[in-house]
């Protein structure tokens, strides 16, 4: 006796082929329309159009922001990020790293929850954060971070180790 013999493979096969290929345009066009490419175009928006839905979370989610001239200015990588609404990105696990003029890292802020509001562009966090460069290590309970004008403030329990005093101060060691 067949396995089969009443067809329903081929209607199961025939919904699960025609399943994959909604599944693959999908994919293609979500690849089509969130890439972040660099075009001066889409430079401002780079972090404020995030093709997310309200109330949906994404795992493992991966945002570069550019600068008007098409240069990486920084690289957010979450563990999770969710949209909390329209105008505030919740992540957990967020390293952040930001990107000298010369498009080298330069600060990697580590952040385990944060808030960021799309049209202001900050970053806040209200849980111990550490924010290290190569010359220093900085942690305190509480940031707010401008990604635009790349200024930040660390409130609350603050503690910074300095590696290279050479490399803050732009003298040379005796």
């Amino acid at each position: 006796m067949l396995p089969f013999r009443s067809g329903r493979a081929r209607i199961v096969g025939a919904t699960g082929s025609c399943l994959s290929l909604g599944i693959l345009c999908y994919a293609a066009l979500a690849t089509a329309t969130g890439s972040p490419s660099p075009s001066p175009q889409s430079n401002s928006k780079s972090l404020t159009s995030i093709p997310l839905p309200v109330g949906q979370e994404a795992k493992g989610l991966v945002l570069p922001d550019f600068d008007l001239e098409g240069k990486m200015r920084a690289r957010f990588e979450a563990v999770t990020a969710k949209r909390l609404d329209e105008n505030h990105m919740q992540f957990a696990g967020l390293k952040m790293t930001t990107f000298s003029e010369e498009s080298s890292p330069d600060l990697v802020i580590e952040m385990p929850v944060s808030t960021l509001d799309l049209t202001t562009r900050v970053i806040t966090s209200h849980a111990r954060t550490s924010v290290s460069r190569a010359d220093f290590n900085l942690a305190g309970d509480t940031v707010r971070f401008d990604t635009v004008k790349r200024q930040g403030t660390l409130i609350g329990n603050v503690k910074m180790v300095i590696t290279n005093a050479a490399g803050l101060t732009g003298t040379k060691p005796e």
